[in-house]
């Protein structure tokens, strides 16, 4: 029997105290604790979820990687108070804004006052939380600071590896996010893209006009400039209040007041109207707005100007975004992203004849350029015509790097293009077999499939625009490894896109369905991804290094057994005599925003004894000597030898390497050497008389890979050789000069840098 002194009383006893202790904390959570209490309140935890939360840099002067740290919860951006912030704190910031870590902070608002809510105060990390939801805090919302103590990091400017999200600058939006133009006449509603009509926001569920009074041209400008129109033109009044006095109107906002420089509705000053309020517009009606679409998406396409553009983008997998790039004399050349903002990014939309900006992208976003730096701290009103009509400074080489390229991300009109084509069957949204929208006789419209012949990386790249999807990383002619379930006929063959096309309808095709091979196996299908590659060769490097070398044809047995010779070479007296070779170092570049990888799995690969490697790719670069009229005279078969990382950029680590087998590719932000004294790194040229000529090299000439940019495949130089020596000058990338000075090189015979005749 057990007694209140015995030993076993008193375990059970003990675990007894324990079960109610437990019992009590799970019903009664708000019972205090006995524990003694400071001062001042220990912070809790916050208790949201990190996946709800998004993180910004904000403020000026500031580079991509720094600023005024903000959050985005419960619906609108706020700062943290700078109280009890550290360095822990900035590591757990700049890890959720996608930088390895942080190298420092800011206090006392040093990147300027932000708005809104101060939704964290006292904020404490130990530097290892994955979100700063998780961080001790005052709880959200709960602050005794004001702006003048808004907290600032700087991360260190180096991404984590499959990070898309860079810093973006992006449009606030408040109580007016959807905005529409409704047109009012049947002819007109069927029309894309739609350029008129009356104004509605939506509410709710529903649409609702905003009232016409007061309203002037600088509010229409901002409603087309959210449409995707650079220009607003004027509207008859007469007919739409014909058309107002017959409907019944909803008005959610009575005033407008924009200054025509904001990139959103949202940005202007509203006045609302109180619930269920219809009579609010005395004497008014719905506004109406009337709009001018820029050249690619005039009605007329006949009608379109070829304009001298001084402004371009680049490198942007949809229409109207890309990286900004301006012509200053005849150069093309980037913009430092320091007070890159909404307004100068709105300026480069309108003036490319699209609407406003709805990103302004900062650190290379959308890949790096390569040549020069033009500007820097660029500051607009939002009003200029050009951007070169805005307040910048000139750059130096100390300022900025091509990892602060600046970027956009235009308001484009909408044109339906998606809803004629899909892509089924594959394991994910990003792949499928293409189908298109095919009309009927009988009017019925039904999906059909594209015949594979012929299909490649262009075609699939409009499929990827089209549907909003990135690049193509794979246009792919079998797709019999994919479900077949929803099989349809062929209905188009003989599809060749340039890869600029908006739509699969405006690029070249059969009129009549002829395909060799038919069958859902035989169908094109598509592989998008949001990043791709991007490579450019080492102009000046081309430059400095070409010699001439006449190489005796027995240490040539394994570059003709590649056939890196020309073709005479077969009908020479081996191994006796010689070849003339034209040689070069090369160094190919990956400025893009994802690893090249070769299309071909290592099972592929072919294994050459001779120089005891494996070629992951048959054609890798063409090497070719041109006449000046553009024939061609003598040319180089390149297969890549090893596609590897030599070298990178600081804080880059190579990733690929040939040796045992091993991976091949070249990571961004690292080059793959050619050396100018290894096989086939030449052009023969045994048989070209003394001249004068155009050197040219093509990456990845056969579009196996895809890239974000295949414009700046191309490297070109003047040649001059006079039986002996030989010379190059003005080598450049294909896109790097306006096109008058490009017309002007190619037509050039001599050269300028030297006193031969």
């Amino acid at each position: 029997m057990w007694t209140p002194n015995s030993p076993v009383y008193a375990l059970y006893s003990q675990r007894w105290q324990c079960i109610f202790i437990l019992f009590v904390a799970v019903w009664f959570p708000s019972l205090p604790a006995q524990t003694t209490t400071s001062v001042r309140p220990s912070p809790t935890p916050t208790p949201q979820s990190p996946e709800h939360l998004k993180f910004r840099l904000a403020g000026h002067p500031r580079k991509h990687n720094e600023g005024r740290i903000e959050v985005f919860y419960k619906g609108e951006w706020g700062t943290i108070c700078d109280d009890d912030f550290s360095l822990a704190n900035a590591h757990v910031l700049c890890r959720q804004l996608g930088f390895v870590s942080a190298t420092g902070w800011a206090h006392s608002a040093k990147y300027g006052k932000g708005t809104g809510k101060i939704w964290l105060d006292n904020v404490q990390c130990s530097g290892s939380e994955r979100s700063i939801s998780v961080c001790k805090s005052r709880g959200w919302g709960s602050s005794d600071c004001t702006h003048d103590e808004d907290a600032g990091v700087i991360c260190k400017d180096e991404r984590l590896p499959g990070f898309v999200d860079s810093n973006i600058i992006e449009v606030l939006s408040r109580r007016v996010e959807e905005v529409r133009l409704r047109p009012v006449v049947a002819v007109a509603s069927k029309r894309v893209p739609v350029t008129e009509g009356v104004v509605e926001v939506r509410y709710k569920d529903s649409w609702v006009q905003v009232c016409d009074n007061g309203w002037t041209p600088k509010n229409s400008r901002v409603v087309c400039g959210m449409m995707g129109f650079p220009h607003e033109r004027k509207v008859n009044k007469n007919f739409y209040k014909l058309y107002a006095e017959r409907q019944k109107n909803y008005f959610l906002v009575h005033s407008v007041a924009c200054l025509g420089t904001e990139v959103h509705l949202a940005a202007c000053p509203l006045e609302f109207n109180q619930a269920n309020a219809t009579e609010t517009c005395p004497g008014g009606m719905p506004a109406a707005v009337s709009c001018v679409p820029g050249p690619d998406y005039a009605q007329n396409r006949a009608l379109k100007k070829k304009l001298k553009r001084t402004v371009r983008l680049k490198g942007g997998a949809r229409p109207g975004e890309g990286r900004v790039e301006v012509l200053k004399g005849t150069e093309w050349g980037t913009v430092c992203d320091d007070r890159w903002n909404l307004q100068a990014a709105s300026v480069v939309c309108r003036e490319l004849g699209y609407g406003s900006a709805k990103l302004a992208l900062t650190g290379a976003r959308m890949g790096q350029g390569i040549g020069p730096i033009h500007m820097n701290d660029v500051q607009c009103t939002g009003q200029e015509r050009s951007l070169w009509n805005c307040r910048f400074k000139n750059i130096t080489a100390e300022d900025c790097k091509h990892t602060e390229d600046a970027a956009v991300r235009c308001n484009v009109p909408y044109m339906g293009f998606e809803k004629t084509v899909r892509i089924t069957g594959g394991r994910s949204r990003f792949e499928g077999r293409v189908e298109v929208l095919r009309s009927g006789a009988n009017g019925t419209q039904n999906w059909g499939l594209i015949c594979g012949e012929g299909w490649g990386t262009k075609e699939a790249m409009v499929v990827c625009k089209q549907l909003g999807l990135g690049y193509a990383n794979h246009g792919l002619q079998e797709t019999w490894y994919w479900d077949g379930s929803n099989v349809t006929n062929m209905v188009m063959s003989g599809v060749k896109c340039t890869g600029d096309e908006l739509s699969l309808s405006q690029c070249q095709q059969h009129k009549t369905v002829s395909c060799p091979k038919t069958g859902a196996r035989f169908a094109a299908g598509v592989i998008c991804s949001e990043t791709a590659s991007d490579l450019v060769l080492n102009a000046p490097l081309v430059q400095q290094t070409v010699y001439i070398e006449d190489r005796p044809l027995h240490m040539l047995y394994c570059a003709a057994e590649e056939d890196c010779l020309s073709s005479t070479a077969a009908n020479a007296n081996w191994p006796y005599g010689h070849r003339r070779l034209l040689r070069f170092s090369s160094e190919i570049h990956n400025i893009g925003r994802a690893d090249f990888r070769p299309k071909a799995g290592r099972h592929s690969w072919v294994w050459h004894a001779c120089h005891g490697h494996y070629h992951s790719m048959d054609i890798f670069t063409h090497y070719d000597l041109l006449s000046i009229n553009g024939t061609k005279v003598a040319e180089g078969h390149k297969a890549s030898f090893c596609l590897e990382d030599s070298d990178c950029h600081e804080g880059v680590s190579k990733r690929y390497e040939c040796a045992n087998f091993g991976e091949q590719g070249i990571t961004v932000g690292c080059w793959d050497s050619y050396r100018h004294d290894i096989d086939c790194q030449w052009i023969d040229i045994t048989d070209v008389k003394p001249g004068n000529y155009i050197l040219q090299v093509v990456i990845n000439p056969n579009y196996e890979v895809s890239e974000s940019d295949f414009t700046n495949n191309a490297m070109k130089c003047n040649c001059k050789y006079d039986g002996h020596r030989i010379w190059l000058h003005n080598c450049h990338i294909g896109d790097a000069f306006s096109e008058e000075a490009e017309r002007k090189f190619e037509k050039y015979p001599g050269q300028l840098n030297n006193q031969i005749s």
